[in-house]
Formats: C-alpha cells, sequence, structure tokens
C-alpha cells in the first residue's frame, strides 16, 4: 500500500436511483467510497442488499468499480433499496425513498467493528439513521472509529432534530448544504448568517472542520475557526446527482493526506462540477481533468 493511500470505511445506503432514462447505481456512501478509490485511496462500503437480482446487479457494479463487496450484508427479508427520483428541475432534484429495504437492516459484525477500529477515517451519512436496526449499528460503529465525517442529507420525513444532534456529538469532520445548514442552525440559534451559523455549530457540537456546499456558487469551509472560499465552476449541467457525494469524495481524500485546504476546497468544488456533467452518480474523473478546469477558470479570472 502506497504511504499516502488512506484507509477509509463508508457506512450505509445502497440502492438504485430509479430515473426517467432508466435505473443507476447510487447512495451516497457507495458513491463517496467509490470515488475514494478512484483518487488512489483503500476505501471500502459497508452496507446491505437483498438477496434479488438488483442486490447481485449492484454486488457486479461495486466490484467492476475496484471496491471490495467484503461488508456488504445479503439480506434475504427485504428488497435491495431503490429511489424514485424526479428531474423536473435538474438544479434541484428531489427523492422519494422507499422504506423499509435491505440497508435499513445492516447488523453489527464482528469484521465491520475491526474494519471502522482500523480506518483512517470513518464516513457516513444523516439517512442511515432513519432505521432502528442500522443506526443501533451505526452508533457501535462510531464508537470505535478514530476519525468521523458526518454527510447530511435531509430527506423528508427520514429525520429529526434529536438524530441529527446525536450525529454531530460524534463528528469531526461535517459537510452538508447551504439549506440544510439554514435549517439545522435555527434548531438551535437565532437566526444568523452563513458564516455565523458555521461556527456556532463549531463551537457547540466541538468540530473543527465544517463545510458547506453553495451549489454553482462554490463552498465555504470553516477548518480551525478560520474561514476558506472557493467559487463555483461554470459547467453545462446534465444532472447534479451525485455531485455532493463526489465533492466530499475529493475533500477529504485531500484533506486526510494534510493537503492545503484551499487547495482541498477548490478541488472539491472543481470535482461536483465535473460529476454534474455527466448522467448518474460515480462517472470516472481523472486529477487531470480537475486540475484541467481549475487552470481554465484561473486564466479567465485572468482576463
Amino acid at each position: 500500500m502506497e504511504n499516502n493511500q488512506k484507509y477509509i470505511v463508508c457506512f450505509g445506503e445502497m440502492l438504485w436511483d430509479m430515473l426517467p432514462t432508466g435505473k443507476m447505481p447510487g447512495g451516497a456512501p457507495m458513491n463517496v467510497a467509490i470515488h475514494l478509490k478512484n483518487f488512489g485511496n483503500n476505501a471500502t462500503v459497508i452496507s446491505r442488499v437483498g438477496t434479488d437480482d438488483l442486490g447481485t446487479e449492484l454486488i457486479d457494479f461495486v466490484e467492476e468499480n475496484g471496491l471490495n463487496t467484503q461488508f456488504i450484508q445479503h439480506g434475504q427479508t427485504h428488497l435491495t433499496g431503490v429511489v424514485k427520483v424526479n428531474m423536473d428541475d435538474k438544479n434541484n432534484v428531489s427523492y422519494k425513498i422507499v422504506k423499509p429495504v435491505a440497508w435499513d437492516y445492516i447488523l453489527l459484525e464482528t469484521e465491520t467493528l475491526e474494519a471502522v477500529k482500523k480506518s483512517d477515517c470513518f464516513v457516513f451519512g444523516s439517512l442511515s439513521a432513519r432505521s432502528e436496526q442500522t443506526f443501533e449499528t451505526l452508533k457501535k460503529l462510531l464508537a470505535v472509529a478514530s476519525f468521523k465525517v458526518l454527510d447530511i442529507n435531509l430527506r423528508p420525513p427520514y429525520y429529526d432534530k434529536e438524530t441529527i444532534e446525536f450525529l454531530l456529538n460524534n463528528t469531526d469532520l461535517l459537510k452538508l448544504n447551504h439549506l440544510e445548514l439554514a435549517e439545522v442552525s435555527a434548531w438551535f440559534f437565532p437566526s444568523g448568517t452563513i458564516q455565523e451559523n458555521l461556527s456556532r455549530l463549531s463551537e457547540k457540537f466541538k468540530i473543527k472542520t465544517i463545510c458547506v456546499t453553495l451549489g454553482e456558487d462554490g463552498a465555504l469551509l470553516l477548518h480551525n475557526n478560520e474561514f476558506f472560499k472557493s467559487a463555483g465552476f461554470e459547467v453545462e449541467v446534465v444532472d447534479t446527482i451525485g455531485s455532493g457525494d463526489s465533492f466530499l469524495a475529493s475533500f477529504i481524500s485531500n484533506f486526510l493526506k494534510n493537503n492545503p485546504v484551499q487547495n482541498a476546497l477548490i478541488e472539491a468544488c472543481a470535482m461536483g462540477a465535473l460529476v454534474a456533467t455527466y448522467h448518474g452518480a460515480s462517472p470516472l474523473i481523472s486529477k487531470e481533468e480537475i486540475q484541467l478546469l481549475i487552470s481554465k477558470k484561473l486564466k479567465l479570472s485572468d482576463l
């Protein structure tokens, strides 16, 4: 293993996005793991699929993308997860997430506990806390994880203040979008600016690193009480499915390798923009493509 290759475990949903054009593999933890692998990390995913054709196809997809499947459980009682995707507004995709499905029943296994203990980073989302069984497993894994990354996905009706508060109290690095930041902040604080909300969340939950995505306007990062900003990248949007996941994977990959956070933020924004130019959540994007988009933007800003 390369010296700078990090071992990252992603936990939660694996599913099919049912699009008007057909089905695409999805689920934030799987998307993040695939992109992390493409960036040269040793990434794996803990999830659960059904013993149905959709489950078999998902396993095949994961293997084709070079991830091991040793922590993906197979359940006979529940079907593989599906999400009905409404793309009437391609910049603001809406989701109907079917429940209950296989990933609502992820069990705690000795091997997964050991994997999380050994990992450099444990990535989880708020959606995985929607069911009692998977949430209980998540709690036990959080108790042994050394560095915890929370990706908040507020998907009505699958969240509440108490659950999100618990997750925030078990987070070292937080990623969310500006709408999620506004909603979560309103639970705890008076109305404030994005910067004020980031600072308050950081202080209340002792989270040193919080990243908020701002759509086409890029992203803002609070790290060790210092703010960093990256503008967005203008691209021809095909769909935004998986843009946030790819942003997070890019940021984590650079952050864990101790690359400068400003550079990590810019690269993450470029990555998210590039993924939006493709159909589906996990196209293969090279470092060269990311750097090319960044250099094009720099040239334009010099004009």
